[in-house]
């Protein structure tokens, strides 16, 4: 099954038979059985993970308190994380997405609710100071890991969140924010996503100043939610290390939000980090057919349905008219493998989106599950190095870029 999704992972045109003949024989692949020889290797690094939704799960499943999401405490299913978990998948790092809703900017909240959502961080970190402590750098990640702590990083989801204000973003950053996505589901006055309609053909002359002042200040330009414009827009300006933080390979599973072959060469040339994604919708080739027009459909829906009840119903039987195939590791690894073969295994990264997704791969349950990537991956020939680094090591060195270029 390998060796067909290479051969299929090379044609950019592939059709659609040939798409159905690699989707039939991927569903039949074999559960990922974790091995000593692998548990060895994982044990000997960490897992520093791109996005993790936990903060906005704690706000809306739990009202902003960690007495109701008490993390020493199971909570699965529901949640993808708690502390027994993150310790069984050997995470060491994680950028926690402080993410609220594209349509808070409509409101005039995105940049009050971010704020929040920076200070429930703060209070997970205050609350389990044996587990988690603040990091800002690569050094603070590799001392705080070493220690037995999780290096807790801050993640924007969506530049709606400075409300069009270059002063906003410096305020984020000095509250402990590391990267900024540029945009979320919905264009901004500067900058066109994935998954609205385009209105400046890429990054407006505001939007290069955003990138440029990122660079500045040593924070990651995120292209993730991005339009492909954006995204080239974005590689030409920047003078540091770009990353994608929870995105996949388009060539492998068509949709707006994954990143294609032209831009995953400038990653390289730019010594960025493709973070890849676990969402089935995302990562599955026929799922993400299926969802490829889900943030329009959301849209329309919202339109039609302004009580949240409503709206949120309507999403609920808009999905289960159009439902998607689960998928599994093997899938997430696909893209690694394509992801590797376009622009070298220094580019790839996990940006898993858990606790922000609805459904997860076969095997990919919950933060714990890490170690069986590192199977696959060593069944599938990658070498210990090569493993260490897609786990945390591509990751530290693109934020050791950035904070080189932010100290000239």
């Amino acid at each position: 099954m390998k060796q067909i999704v290479a051969r299929v992972c090379c044609w950019v045109g592939v059709v659609s038979s040939l798409v159905w003949i690699n989707y039939a024989i991927a569903a039949d692949r074999p559960e990922v059985v974790v091995t000593d020889a692998a548990r060895k290797i994982h044990a000997a690094g960490f897992v520093f993970d791109g996005h993790n939704d936990l903060p906005w799960m704690v706000r809306t499943e739990a009202g902003s308190s960690f007495d109701q999401a008490d993390l020493v405490k199971p909570l699965g299913p529901k949640f993808h994380t708690d502390i027994a978990r993150l310790r069984s998948g050997n995470v060491g790092a994680q950028f926690w997405s402080v993410y609220v809703p594209a349509s808070t900017s409509k409101e005039g909240k995105a940049l009050l609710q971010t704020i929040e959502q920076i200070e429930l961080v703060r209070a997970m970190i205050k609350r389990y100071p044996d587990v988690f402590e603040a990091a800002r750098t690569a050094d603070d990640v590799i001392r705080i890991q070493k220690s037995g702590k999780v290096a807790s990083l801050i993640g924007v989801e969506g530049g709606h969140c400075i409300e069009d204000s270059i002063e906003n973003l410096r305020r984020l950053h000095a509250m402990g924010a590391g990267y900024m996505t540029l945009t979320h589901s919905d264009t901004l006055a500067w900058a066109d996503a994935a998954t609205d309609d385009p209105k400046h053909s890429g990054l407006t002359p505001f939007g290069e100043e955003v990138v440029r002042e990122m660079n500045r200040l040593g924070m990651l330009v995120d292209l993730s939610h991005v339009s492909d414009e954006t995204m080239k827009d974005a590689l030409r300006i920047t003078t540091a290390p770009v990353i994608f933080s929870h995105s996949s390979a388009r060539t492998i599973a068509d949709h707006p939000r994954n990143v294609p072959d032209d831009v995953l060469q400038h990653v390289k040339a730019n010594g960025g980090v493709v973070m890849i994604n676990f969402y089935p919708g995302f990562i599955h080739p026929e799922s993400a057919k299926r969802r490829s027009r889900m943030f329009h459909v959301s849209r329309e829906l919202r339109a039609k349905h302004k009580v949240d009840a409503e709206f949120k119903q309507a999403v609920k039987d808009w999905e289960r008219e159009n439902p998607i195939q689960q998928g599994s590791i093997h899938d997430v690894c696909d893209h690694i493998d394509h992801v590797k073969k376009i622009a070298g295994v220094e580019s790839i990264g996990l940006g898993s989106d858990f606790d922000g997704i609805p459904i997860v791969p076969k095997q990919l349950e919950d933060v714990s599950t890490y170690p069986v990537i590192t199977q696959e991956l060593f069944n599938r020939g990658y070498t210990a190095d090569e493993i260490h680094g897609i786990m945390s090591g591509n990751i530290l060195r693109a934020m050791r870029g950035a904070e080189a270029k932010a100290a000239k």
